[in-house]
């Protein structure tokens, strides 16, 4: 410390050359060396005085301060030591932390700081001291050392001299290689700049190319290449560049070229959606075409097979078809006129781009999955439009067949997309969107075939449901549901089929004169036999002209049947079903036409009021004739299907039962009406039932009767097996029952004797008619019979013979035994009383008294036997 302050005491001395300075370092070291040797006490200040003597110089040292501390004496040892203690603990301490020590003097007695101040200076005037003694026992030495700074000054200010003029001959002597220099360093400057220049330029140029690129890729709407474009910008180009202004802004504008796209190519997706909801009309019209060709020439195909002339066809790039050997397929199987046309398919009606572009944008976006939902959501919707139905849909076929064309034309364009593209849209969705859309197809197609009453349309309407099927069924798309429709509309067809037919058979029926078909030349003869299978020997062997025993509707009605059985074909084609199943078909329609439509129109016609015996006879043999050409519609049925009428499930025709059903219902209006018309001729008799005598000759009314029966029955002679004797004893008991009733009618009061005889005489010419055998076939008096009961009671009456009668009741061999004896007590009484009114003098008579008395004696015993037949 004494060193230090020493060192800060004395002035620099100048230097004159290495050796000065190193005598007056060694001078220096020796003052130094005196003054650590000297004891001083702390506080002491040297002040150095320096004496020339000679050429050397003499330092002497002398205390400046010399505090010299008197302590009181009245001051105690435990201040004394209080304050020893602190200062040496001052002297001890860093000057940082003397804050503490010099607090507790303040903090001490009153007075302690003047007694502590005193201790201070004391303490360091003793320092000062102390500093004195050192400094003049090392005066000599700091002298010497002096005395040597002086001669270093000299040489060192030499030395100077030398250096400022080296240094000023230098600096003139590289002012020039300086400028040089600085020239080359601005030269090396600029090359290194524009190096650096054209390194950054470099990099930039491919960004700013690419960029160029970008722009022009958007204006020519290559989107999917402008986002390519845009990868490699963040990634490869703009990262080397990035700390660029415009490469900022670049890196700013393309997330908004991103969205700007997005925007752009969703909206190219709605147009493309637009556009094919209004072009699936036409990719389905194209679709369907190209299946109902390849149909078609398949059909062609197989009909060259059966007939054992195919050979492979080779197929040309236009459609046609040619074979090696010669044999030529007609270019237009199917009638189709466009067949030279080249049928468009969805790539050619519909582009697609739209699609594969905001695909492959959205892909590179990472948003494809918001894209598939999208344009899956969308086609739902559209699916959901294109199945809807417009209202008038059934009217015509043009209606089904744009219907079916919009349908087709969705899925074949789903269709293209599952297969030119990767999951946009999947096989569960397409098949999804296909069984939702079969069921709603089915609903509608069941709904609007309802409304159809034209069989030609609901035929139309197979066909397309057909061609559509098979269309969709090459794209892969499930369509049992739909063949198993057509059979739904199968029953639609037949019945819209039945309900035309039931207008032409009516119409042939209105038409029919229901005489036997007069021919008169031998073509007329086959005529008729080609359209009806007739066969009779007999008639075969008479002359022309001859008459046919059926009238003309029944060829007609053959016909017809036939027609049916072509229809009901047409509508079995092209439903991919085997023979059997076919022919099970023609043969249930067949039947529905015969048991339903035929039969009702037969029933219809018999029940006619203005149908007459003529018409119901005539219709009676055509049923026959149409009953025994059912096996032949049997064969023909077995020709167009090649299935054995043998086989186990083959369905029998019912023409056998229709036909008999409709005779046995003509047969009874038969019944009917001769019946009615035995009745109308009753309505006309006239009996004077209190007549005395018989006029002698039977009644006007039962002559015409019976004459008219005997010209009906001679037309019976045509109708088949006993109908004709079924009809002729019908009408033989109708006519009895009727004439009984006459007889015991409650209106009737009274008969007389005359009455009877006259009743008489109309049942012999009743009994004439019976026995002169009206129809043949009859076996004795067995028509006769018929007036059995009326001859037994009248004969009773005339005969007067009451006691055979009531001897003989209840005899198998009575001669009265169809008399029964409540008929004949109605009769008696009538004529009982009768015989009172008509004589009021009888009682007066002897013989007149008897007979009443026999009248009424023959009452009592015939109510007698009727209560005892009541009992």
């Amino acid at each position: 410390m004494a060193r230090d302050r020493v060192h800060a005491a004395l002035p620099d001395p100048p230097i004159q050359n290495e050796e000065d300075n190193n005598e007056a370092e060694k001078a220096f070291g020796n003052v130094f060396a005196e003054l650590e040797s000297v004891d001083l006490p702390l506080g002491t200040t040297l002040r150095p005085d320096v004496i020339v003597a000679g050429d050397a110089l003499q330092l002497q040292w002398q205390p400046q301060n010399t505090l010299i501390t008197i302590m009181a004496e009245t001051e105690t040892l435990e201040c004394i030591t209080e304050h020893e203690r602190i200062l040496q603990e001052i002297e001890s301490t860093d000057t940082a932390c003397v804050g503490p020590t010099l607090r507790s003097i303040y903090d001490d007695q009153p007075n302690a700081h003047k007694r502590f101040m005193e201790k201070l200076d004391a303490r360091i005037r003793n320092h000062d001291r102390e500093i004195e003694k050192m400094c003049n026992f090392h005066h000599q030495g700091f002298v010497d050392a002096i005395t040597e700074l002086l001669k270093v000054r000299t040489d060192a200010e030499k030395l100077m001299g030398q250096v400022t003029d080296t240094n000023r001959r230098l600096q003139d002597a590289g002012r020039e290689v300086t400028a040089q220099t600085q020239e080359v360093i601005c030269c090396r400057i600029q090359q290194r700049n524009m190096a650096t220049t054209v390194e950054k330029l470099q990099l930039c140029i491919p960004v700013l190319e690419m960029y160029s690129k970008l722009k022009e890729q958007l204006e020519t709407k290559r989107y999917y290449a402008a986002l390519k474009t845009m990868e490699q910008l963040e990634k490869v180009y703009i990262p080397r560049v990035s700390k660029y202004r415009f490469c900022q802004i670049m890196a700013e504008n393309l997330p908004r070229l991103r969205e700007e796209i997005k925007e752009i190519s969703m909206s190219d997706l709605k147009d493309f959606l637009e556009s094919i909801r209004k072009h699936s009309d036409k990719v389905g019209e194209a679709a369907m075409r190209q299946a109902q060709q390849h149909r078609t020439f398949n059909s062609a195909i197989a009909k060259q097979v059966s007939l054992g002339h195919y050979t492979k066809p080779v197929y040309s790039l236009n459609g046609r078809t040619h074979t090696h050997n010669g044999l030529m397929f007609d270019e237009d199987i199917g009638d189709e006129d466009d067949t030279d046309e080249e049928v468009l398919t969805a790539q050619d009606l519909v582009d697609f781009s739209p699609v594969y572009r905001c695909l492959h944008i959205y892909t590179v976006l990472g948003d494809r999955e918001t894209f598939e939902n999208y344009y899956r959501k969308q086609r739902k919707k559209q699916a959901r439009l294109v199945l809807q139905p417009q209202a008038n849909m059934h009217e015509t076929v043009e209606g089904y067949r744009r219907y079916f064309n919009q349908i087709v034309g969705f899925f074949v364009v789903e269709d293209h997309i599952l297969h030119s593209t990767q999951g946009l849209v999947t096989r569960a969705f397409t098949d999804e969107l296909w069984n939702m859309a079969l069921s709603k197809i089915i609903a509608v197609l069941r709904t609007h075939s309802s409304y159809c009453d034209d069989p030609d349309l609901v035929l139309e309407l197979k066909n397309l449901i057909v061609i559509f099927a098979d269309t969709l069924q090459d794209y892969g798309f499930t369509v049992n549901r739909l063949f198993d429709l057509l059979f739904e509309v199968r029953d639609q067809y037949n019945e819209t089929l039945l309900k035309k037919w039931a207008l032409v058979f009516r119409e042939i029926f209105e038409l029919d004169n229901y005489s036997p078909i007069p021919v008169e030349t031998e073509e007329e003869y086959k005529l008729v036999v080609s359209r009806f299978p007739f066969h009779d020997a007999e008639i075969e062997k008479q002359e022309f002209p001859k008459k046919l025993p059926m009238s003309q509707s029944v060829p007609q009605i053959y016909t017809q049947v036939k027609e049916l059985i072509y229809a009901s074909l047409k509508f079995s084609e092209s439903l991919h079903r085997s023979s059997t199943e076919i022919d099970d078909m023609l043969r249930k329609s067949t039947n529905l036409l015969l048991t339903r439509t035929l039969s009702s129109c037969l029933q219809n016609l018999i029940k006619k009021p203005h149908t007459g015996l003529t018409e119901l006879v005539q219709i009676i043999i055509n049923t026959t004739h149409l009953e025994q050409a059912c096996r032949y519609l049997e064969e023909f049925i077995t020709n167009i299907t090649n299935v054995s009428p043998e086989t186990v499930h083959t369905t029998r025709l019912y023409g056998l039962s229709t036909f008999k059903d409709a005779r046995h219902a003509a047969e009874g209006e038969i019944y009917t009406k001769l019946n009615q018309k035995i009745d109308e001729f009753i309505q006309l008799a006239d009996y004077e039932w209190g007549m005395a005598e018989s006029d002698g000759r039977a009644s006007g009314y039962l002559m015409d009767l019976i004459n008219f029966l005997r010209s009906t029955f001679q037309v019976f002679t045509h109708l088949p097996g006993k109908v004709a004797q079924t009809a002729c004893m019908s009408a033989c008991k109708h006519l009895s029952t009727s004439l009984m009733q006459m007889l015991l009618d409650t209106e009737l009061k009274q008969i007389s004797m005359g009455a009877i005889q006259q009743f008489n005489l109309d049942v012999i010419q009743c009994e004439l008619f019976a026995s002169s055998e009206p129809v043949p076939g009859f076996q004795g008096d067995t028509l006769q019979l018929a007036f059995i009961d009326l001859r037994q009671l009248l004969d009773l009456f005339m005969v007067w013979d009451w006691s055979t009668y009531l001897a003989d009741y209840g005899q198998p061999t009575c001669k009265y035994l169809r008399v029964n004896p409540a008929t004949a007590l109605a009769l008696l009484e009538k004529m009982k009383d009768t015989s009172k009114k008509n004589n009021i003098f009888s009682q007066f008579r002897k013989n007149d008294r008897d007979k009443q008395k026999l009248i009424e004696t023959v009452v009592k015993q015939l109510r007698s036997l009727v209560n005892g037949m009541s009992s």
